[in-house]
């Protein structure tokens, strides 16, 4: 039951991987699809975070409440027909709804995976925690290449976003053929069966941050590319898959890594590398060797933030469906403010603004995470 339930989490990523890919690459043919400009069609970001923001607040109760396997079956339907009708609309606001709804249905996906997975391996999870997420890169990964193919081949995206759509439907039916694990619950009795809510926000915020730069940056380095002139609309898609490619790659590497470091070292050594890639974006200025070095050095830095972040948690608490929810929270609410945020300033401030962004958060990140440790290792009672 462990490897099939193992498997049907690690594809179920590869969904949400999708819904996340291929926003980027087809902003532009989404905004000349409705009439939006670049500015307005960045809404989209907010939107879709905002569902995710609501599904997570209310599916980590689902889980704690009833069988786990049906309801991520059920979302990733859900998340698969909204996405096959986003090609034939042409009302921005309907647009936005589609969007609001695929936020809703992954983030249902993102909670029971991150949840379920630590309720099948337990006290054993971190390689399997990473291996999980492992699996999302892969499907933003995959994303932008559909995406890149169709516009080469049909001259439009419209086929990217139902050929993924398609490929959902197998999935969600897996899901329906294995028997849910057991819940986690909170004792109660001592520090690692007690949820402190303290050390849950400052986790939370963590993950809010370092999110934040990971989905900005795949959002909108497909943009930055083409407004920098550094590569041509088909040449940007393959630069977004590049960097998710990375990222996919780095948290396979992340695998091994987890067996042999603790999440505390593996937290820092990654954080630094995130640094020192946008800072390569920032002071490389035109050069397009430099700007492919930053991307891919990103994304394989960024890669195992998100697991370890959940797996740190985890060795400091029981990872409920309630707090799992939390957790996503700060995923969501980072890739809600920080697309949005750099979409607003991208035309007005110019390009420059999605490296300097995620420069300044990725400090502010690095300062939250070292202050995390230092209370934790005097016990999160302290804090």
């Amino acid at each position: 039951m462990k490897i099939r339930s193992t498997v049907a989490y690690y594809i179920s990523y590869i969904t949400i991987g999708f819904a996340t890919g291929i926003i980027g690459p087809t902003l532009q043919g989404l905004a000349g699809q409705t009439g939006a400009m670049l500015k307005g069609i960045s809404l989209l970001f907010p939107v879709l975070s905002v569902g995710y923001l609501i599904g997570s607040l209310t599916s980590g109760h689902i889980f704690d409440r009833i069988k786990g396997h049906p309801v991520i079956a059920g979302a990733i339907v859900l998340m698969a027909a909204a996405m096959a009708l986003v090609p034939a609309v042409s009302l921005f606001w309907i647009l936005m709804l589609l969007f609001f709804i695929i936020g809703l249905a992954s983030s249902c996906v993102d909670v029971g995976g991150n949840a379920l997975i630590i309720w099948v391996h337990r006290d054993k999870v971190a390689p399997f925690m990473v291996g999980l997420h492992f699996f999302f890169g892969f499907g933003a990964f995959f994303a932008p290449m559909v995406v890149g193919q169709t516009l080469k081949t049909a001259g439009g995206f419209e086929w990217s976003y139902w050929i993924l759509a398609i490929i959902c439907i197998p999935v969600a039916l897996y899901f329906l053929l294995i028997r849910s694990p057991e819940q986690i619950k909170s004792s109660g009795k001592d520090q690692q069966g007690t949820i402190h809510i303290p050390l849950v926000i400052l986790i939370t915020l963590f993950m809010f941050l370092h999110v934040g730069v990971e989905l900005s940056f795949g959002g909108w380095i497909y943009s930055y590319a083409v407004k920098r002139e550094l590569a041509t609309a088909s040449a940007a898609a393959y630069l977004t898959s590049a960097y998710w490619g990375a990222l996919t790659a780095g948290r396979l590497v992340s695998v091994f890594v987890s067996m042999k470091l603790q999440t505390r070292s593996m937290l820092v050594l990654y954080l630094s590398g995130c640094i020192l890639a946008v800072l390569l974006l920032l002071l490389g200025g035109a050069s397009v060797p430099t700007a492919w070095a930053a991307t891919i050095l990103l994304g394989f830095s960024i890669s195992a933030l998100v697991p370890v972040t959940f797996t740190f948690a985890g060795e400091n608490m029981p990872i409920t469906g309630q707090v799992t929810s939390w957790l996503v929270i700060g995923i969501g609410a980072g890739n809600m403010f920080f697309p949005w945020f750099v979409g607003q300033l991208f035309e007005s401030a110019g390009p420059a603004v999605l490296p300097v962004t995620n420069l300044i958060t990725l400090f502010i990140a690095l300062i939250l995470i070292l202050y995390i440790f230092r209370y934790s290792r005097r016990g999160v009672k302290e804090l």
